[in-house]
């Protein structure tokens, strides 16, 4: 995301909401900005399971923005990470072609900058235009746009496996039959048994699920 508009209202009611269903979150708080994202924000991204790409008028006029979303667009090609989008406040097909208040942000960032990092910039803004997401402009209560949003982090946490587990042949489908069991949206105590003989893989499959839940 970029401005401070954005972070003091959209982006602190979000993280409050992500807090709240136990989902943890990368803060950027206290690093120093430069020319190019540092290391610890390159691995912070790679470790990411979900990224949110926030789309604001004002997001093509940070250099540092731009670097990021190359960045976590590389995660998702090498990694299979998950790329979801909101756009807050900016028409989709603004980003798409980098017109109108986007598009002027956009070119005032690219000034000084080589043709060949344009370029870089200006596909992965195409790219992730086309990505679906939330459009702020279609809700009229944005508490109910963050809780949609939530939920649909949950969900998509909830059937990706933790790189712990990455490689165990069937653990999908034995995670896909136990979350079925399980009420997320409850508040209600609810307990699940998994019976088996011994080494069968009862305690890989429920640390497996624990570590997606957690």
């Amino acid at each position: 995301f970029h401005g401070p508009d954005v972070r003091r209202r959209f982006l602190s009611h979000l993280q409050k909401h992500f807090e709240s269903k136990g989902i943890t979150t990368f803060k950027d708080r206290g690093i120093e900005r430069g020319q190019r994202i540092g290391p610890e924000l390159v691995q912070a991204i790679r470790q990411s399971r979900v990224s949110i790409v926030v789309l604001s008028k004002k997001y093509a006029s940070s250099s540092w923005c731009l670097d990021e979303l190359v960045e976590i667009l590389k995660c998702e090609k090498d990694r299979g990470q998950i790329v979801m989008t909101v756009f807050y406040d900016v028409d989709p097909s603004h980003v798409r072609k980098q017109s109108d208040d986007f598009g002027i942000a956009f070119e005032t960032t690219c000034q000084g900058k080589t043709e060949k990092e344009k370029l870089r910039w200006s596909q992965a803004l195409t790219y992730v235009a086309e990505i679906a997401g939330e459009h702020s402009i279609n809700w009229d209560d944005e508490g109910e746009m963050i809780q949609k949003i939530g939920m649909n982090v949950s969900n998509r946490l909830n059937v990706t496996v933790s790189r712990d587990f990455e490689g165990m042949v069937g653990m999908e489908a034995h995670l896909s039959k136990l979350s079925s069991l399980l009420c997320l949206e409850s508040d209600e105590v609810k307990m699940i048994g998994v019976w088996g003989p011994a080494g069968i893989g009862k305690t890989t499959i429920s640390r497996a699920l624990f570590s997606q839940l957690s």
